[in-house]
This record gives C-alpha cells, structure tokens and sequence, in this order.
C-alpha cells in the first residue's frame, strides 16, 4: 500500500506539474509522447501471435511507431481529427465485442496491432487538445473519470449485487455503476453552478456530454480488461509500482478524452464556447 501512495503521489505531481507550472506546451507534449511510447509497448504485449514469448525489441519498435503517430498527431490537428473519428467508431463496435464476450472473440486478431496505434495516440493527442483549450477543463475530464471509477468501486463494494460484465470484469456491478455516475453527476452539477454561465440549452448540451464521457470511460476500462483477460495477463506492465502499467493507468480515457474532446470541438462549432 505504500508504494502504491507514493506512485500515486508522484504521478500526481507529474502530471500536475505539466499542466499547471508552465505555459508551454514542450513539458505536456513530452509527458504525452512519452506516455504514448510505453503504452504503446504494453499493448504490444497484449496482442496475439504465434508465440508465446514477446520479443522486447519488437514491443519498444511498436511503442515507437505509436509515439511517433502521437508526436505527428500533437502538431497537425487534421491528424488527430480522423484518429478521434477512428477511435470513436472503435468504441462503438467495442461495445458488441465487450457485450458478447467469450461467446464471441473475432476481434482478438492481428487487427489490434493497428487498432492499439489508433486508440493511444487518439487518446493522448485528444488530452493535449483539451489542455489547450484550458488546463481546468482537463483536470474536469480527470475529475469525471475517477470520480465514476471511485463512485464505482465504494457503492459496488457496498451494495453490488448484479454484474454488469461477469465475464470480462467480475468484480464490477450495475450497482457500481450507477454510483459511479451519480458521483460524476456531482462534480457536473458543482462546476456548471459554480463556474459556468450557460443557457439552459447549453446547460443540457454539456451535461450529455458529460454523461456520454462517463459511461465511455467504463467501456475503456471494461474494454482493457476483456484484452487482458483474452491474453491470460493480470497487468499491462510494471513500470508503476503498486499500480502495474500506464495502460492500467489510462484504459478510462482511452474511450473518454477523445469523445469529450471530440464533443467540446462540437459544441463550439454550433456556438458553445467552453
């Protein structure tokens, strides 16, 4: 459990420093390639092939090939456009893959090898436009996806009686998961009163939002854990310790920046300037 504290607390002060200590954006745009790299070789890992044994220098060419997609994606914006397009339809058939699991397991193919490229650089560069846009709204999309994984994991504990995907993640409830919500929805209600002025229409807009992100950051998190339990792996990796992978650290905002990010694009658009 101490170490675990203490990972946490330095992953916090990292991040945080990225966000908050400096206008520029070199510290955040490193931080992302970065953390795009070393995702990029666990999921690596996770993928199946022929053999058993993964050979390293293949894993860290992948995490690679995925830093140098999110490094090219974090300076052209048209990239990082199709790469949200192509994650979100992802997302969309994820949710049939996740629902039939293991009756059906089609997806578990060579395919993954690019899907994984799309998704984490997707997610990074989806990050770094949200930092952009403001580093408070950034640390709201954090807020929204641990305060549905914390509202989660203390209402499941507590009253969780029916699964809501027994097969690819036991532990979770539908129980949870609306506590999960419920919980996102007061950090929702806090920050639209407390520090935004919008129309009721607007109000609305961005509250769908909202709840779109929340439940796409379950999928992401049920999503990692259906690949690792397909691949007969606990953790995505060991660079964190007590906490496994970055993976592990970032399957909620696979699927939930870049649509937040995507629906704050969106909003603005039709004249609703967050």
């Amino acid at each position: 459990m101490f170490e675990r504290i203490i990972t946490a607390l330095v992953l916090v002060a990292v991040v945080l420093s990225c966000m908050f200590a400096t206008e520029s954006y070199y510290p955040m745009f490193v931080l992302m390639v970065l953390a795009a790299g070393v995702a990029g070789y666990e999921w690596f890992k996770l993928m199946p092939r022929k053999f058993k044994q993964v050979i390293k220098p293949v894993a860290w060419g992948y995490g690679l090939l995925t830093a140098a997609l999110s490094a090219l994606a974090l300076y052209f914006a048209e990239v990082a456009l199709l790469l949200w397009v192509a994650s979100i339809i992802t997302w969309l058939l994820s949710i049939y893959w996740v629902k039939s699991y293991p009756e059906y397991d089609g997806w578990y193919n060579a395919s993954l090898n690019g899907i994984g490229v799309v998704l984490i650089s997707a997610a990074v560069t989806a990050i770094f436009s949200v930092w952009q846009s403001s580093p408070w709204w950034l640390m709201y999309l954090f807020l929204l996806v641990w305060g549905a994984d914390s509202g989660a994991y203390f209402v499941g504990r507590k009253f969780g009686r029916k699964k809501l995907a027994p097969n690819v993640s036991p532990n979770k409830s539908v129980e949870g998961l609306y506590g999960g919500v419920v919980t996102s929805m007061l950090i929702v209600i806090a920050v639209a009163l407390l520090y935004l002025e919008m129309t009721w229409p607007e109000l609305i807009l961005f509250l769908t939002l909202s709840v779109i992100t929340v439940f796409s950051s379950v999928l992401g998190d049920l999503f990692e854990s259906m690949i690792k339990r397909r691949a007969g792996i606990k953790d995505s990796g060991r660079i964190l310790p007590g906490h496994g992978g970055v993976l592990d650290r970032i399957d909620s905002l696979l699927a939930a920046a870049p649509i937040f990010a995507a629906g704050i694009a969106v909003l603005k658009l039709i004249g609703v300037d967050l």
